[in-house]
């Protein structure tokens, strides 16, 4: 429910924020206890393993789709042309090779939210952190979006956390949490996962 502490979850994941530390605190990451790390390696951390997909797409608005998937390969000094054709790439396997050159303002909501999601594993995160990305989306275009990701998840072999207050979402995962007043109150698998279009909510 709403207040429950899936944001603050989240972001602690995200190492956008700590965790309350006692003794025994920890928050590995692929094998790297992340609260140990200094600020610069953080942020390399950061870049190098987790993608984020927020609501609202977040991108920037001066710059073409093509660019805003880009951004995270260029801040990690990787050579531009592997990176634009990577990005390329990605586009179009999303659907968007034709709106590659377009301008945020210039795209619909489903379409702003597939660059957001091209610009998160443009960089192969071990790790997809996802807030309510559904949540500012039209029905079919929100069931879209998360075959899609459902799709990246198994195509990358990434990890991928969906954080929602619609429980009618929770067949469509591996494994549900339900936290209560900041704590986990509930925890369980799915061994057989519904497919995303017989999910209704």
């Amino acid at each position: 429910a709403s207040g429950a502490g899936k944001t603050t979850l989240l972001q602690i994941l995200g190492t956008l924020d700590e965790p309350a530390k006692q003794n025994d605190t920890i928050l590995e990451i692929n094998g790297a206890s992340v609260l140990n790390l200094k600020d610069k390696e953080l942020s390399k951390f950061r870049n190098q393993h987790l993608g984020f997909i927020f609501q609202f797409h977040q991108l920037l608005p001066e710059f073409t789709a093509l660019e805003n998937v880009c951004i995270p390969g260029f801040i990690a000094n990787r050579d531009k042309k592997e990176v634009e054709t990577e990005a390329k790439k990605l586009l179009s396997y999303l659907g968007l090779a034709e709106r590659t050159h377009h301008k945020p303002s210039e795209l619909s909501g489903g379409e702003q939210q597939r660059v957001a999601i091209a610009r998160a594993i443009a960089k192969n995160p071990k790790l997809l952190l996802c807030d309510e990305p559904t949540g500012a989306l039209d029905y079919q275009t929100g069931k879209a979006i998360l075959a899609l990701l459902r799709e990246m998840c198994n195509k990358y072999k990434m990890t991928v956390i969906v954080i929602t207050h619609n429980s009618a979402l929770a067949p469509m995962a591996d494994r549900v949490i339900h936290l209560k007043n900041g704590k986990v109150d509930q925890m369980f698998l799915n061994e057989h996962p519904q497919p995303i279009q017989e999910i209704e909510w």
